[in-house]
């Protein structure tokens, strides 16, 4: 929105072409949301709070969890406020991409939204159905990947990459479709698996997010992609403003979600989330590189694929709960220690994914 307004003003001040950068725009798309994360953070808290929208606690979970009871959730409302109003601002709206990447973000947060407000305000324990939620969530993910399928210009936008090789590509068709979809509602549920301890998911996302902006930007320009030797992506350098948004918004939430946490963010954040890092992996062509520099997310909704499976096959447990990061936590791990081991780990998984960028 204000890029136009930006280019209008450049007719009597040339100064104000300095917004038609695009890393400029990008960085002040972090600020912004990084800002109105800060201002509307603790109001948004206090409000939580007087209306009594606080966290259920499992009874199975670690007895040091008991003390999270009553704490503020639904704090996912200020991650997507930022996210969606700093986009809006700072990106070029005649982008299609970034308007799929804002529908997903917006639909997978309005169904984390119903669940959260049936569990904590109507007082439903169940919240929203497991049917029910996948089903809307699949609803939402097979309109944005039909979406991005319909736009594809060449092989390229409908093949799976093989990262660390060169020109080495799986052609899909229709099939990308599926892909798409399942790496949409897939990252969604998997972030949402991973939402357990103070800071653990956030964190986890704004890194991966961050790296994704990396690629958004190489991929959309085509100095970078044929020095890269990457596939060249036209539209998709637009997308590093959304993600950096969504790394300000990240750390803004960070700073009152950060152990011990003031607020939590809720399936509405935690389902927005992890559907925007799928579909943006999808429009700059990353999948698998997501699913690594995600490795965390991807462990934590393995080992709870894992209990489930073994339980009902054998009676057995394989960890002593489900996610993992409860598992370390009843071996005796402190919950702070479990968070950052598991954010140095990210770090690392996401240095391994940037550097399939030189490594082919």
């Amino acid at each position: 929105m204000l890029l136009y307004l930006t280019n209008y003003l450049a007719q009597f001040e040339s100064g104000f072409n300095v917004f038609n950068y695009l890393t400029m725009r990008a960085i002040l798309g972090a600020l912004t949301a990084l800002v109105l994360s800060f201002v509307i953070g603790p109001k948004m808290i206090a409000r939580l709070s007087q209306n009594q929208v606080g966290q259920p606690v499992r009874d199975d979970g670690p007895d040091t969890h008991l003390i999270k009871a009553g704490t503020p959730t639904m704090g996912g409302a200020l991650i997507i406020t930022a996210i969606v109003v700093s986009t809006v601002l700072w990106a070029d709206l005649e982008n299609h991409f970034i308007w799929v990447v804002l529908f997903v973000t917006l639909a997978f947060g309005v169904i984390g939204y119903v669940d959260d407000y049936k569990k904590l305000i109507l007082q439903d324990p169940k919240g929203l159905s497991a049917g029910k939620k996948l089903f809307w969530q699949s609803s939402a993910g097979l309109a944005a990947a039909v979406a991005l399928y319909m736009m594809a210009t060449d092989e390229i936008s409908t093949s799976l990459l093989i990262p660390y090789f060169k020109d080495l590509w799986l052609p899909l068709g229709a099939f990308q479709i599926v892909v798409s979809f399942l790496f949409i509602v897939g990252f969604s549920n998997a972030v949402n698996l991973t939402d357990g301890l103070d800071g653990l998911a956030i964190m986890p996302t704004v890194l991966v997010g961050g790296a994704l902006g990396v690629f958004a930007y190489v991929t959309g320009n085509t100095n970078f992609s044929d020095y890269l030797d990457i596939p060249y992506v036209a539209g998709t350098g637009e997308i590093l403003v959304f993600c950096s948004a969504l790394a300000g918004a990240g750390l803004g939430f960070l700073w009152f979600n950060t152990y011990p946490a003031q607020v939590f963010m809720g399936d509405i954040g935690a389902l927005s989330l992890g559907a925007a890092l799928g579909v943006v992996a999808v429009v700059v062509r990353q999948e698998i590189v997501l699913a690594i520099m995600g490795g965390v997310f991807v462990v934590e909704t393995v080992s709870v694929m894992i209990q489930v499976a073994s339980f009902k096959l054998t009676g057995k447990r394989v960890f002593r709960m489900a996610p993992l990061h409860h598992h370390f936590e009843l071996k005796g791990w402190a919950e702070p220690k479990v968070i950052v081991r598991f954010w140095i780990i990210t770090v690392i998984l996401v240095l391994i994914g940037l550097a399939s960028l030189k490594i082919r």
